[in-house]
């Protein structure tokens, strides 16, 4: 899963984003928290063109915005919206993830009946700067407790995703290792390619 930020995208956020989905990402996460309603609705149409139906399009915690783009789901915060609310926008098959740090808002998660959970940070990260790291071992607490796929977020790099998918992971996601690069679409395949 790429979940966007256009501040740490080396170039264009749109470009970038049609580029790593070529390189074997499987979903896109819109996540700009500074964008009005309006602002994410115009993004999100202009990267549901780029991909082209060639990964899961979700939007980040405003199910009203994933509702108005026809979006595939909605990824919520650890405090957002409750899963059931936004059931109500976007009923199933359309995704309802959220992101968890502990193993009780793993289990609170997965009993309001989301599809999938992001865990994290596993490892250090710029982006939540002053946040610890939770470790593989509180990964694995997490996967064991629930039934639903866990996805890895956090400081993750092609190198660690064995590691990670050891841990349990059903996937991971980033920002950085495929928008602060170069190369998005070579950043994404290497991800990919241990996977594949």
């Amino acid at each position: 899963m790429l979940v966007t930020d256009r501040h740490q995208c080396k170039g264009d956020l749109v470009s970038a984003v049609a580029a790593a989905v070529k390189g074997g990402v499987h979903a896109v996460q819109l996540r700009e928290k500074d964008l009005s309603a309006s602002e994410l609705v115009a993004l999100g149409r202009s990267l549901q063109q780029a991909i082209a139906g060639h990964a899961i399009f979700l939007v980040n915690d405003r199910a009203d915005v994933a509702a108005a783009l026809g979006a595939d789901g909605v990824h919520l915060p650890e405090n957002g919206l409750p899963a059931q609310a936004a059931r109500l926008l976007l009923p199933h098959p359309r995704l309802v993830g959220r992101s968890v740090h502990s193993v009780e808002g793993a289990l609170k998660a997965a009993a309001e009946g989301v599809d999938y959970l992001v865990f994290g940070n596993v490892y250090e990260t710029g982006s939540h700067p002053g946040f610890p790291a939770a470790g593989i071992p509180r990964l694995q607490e997490v996967v064991s407790a629930v039934a639903v796929p866990v996805l890895a977020i956090g400081g993750v790099t092609a190198a660690r995703v064995s590691e990670l998918r050891a841990a349990g992971a059903a996937g991971v996601a980033v920002i950085s290792a495929v928008l602060g690069v170069r190369d998005p679409r070579k950043a994404a395949d290497d991800l990919a390619a241990v996977f594949r």
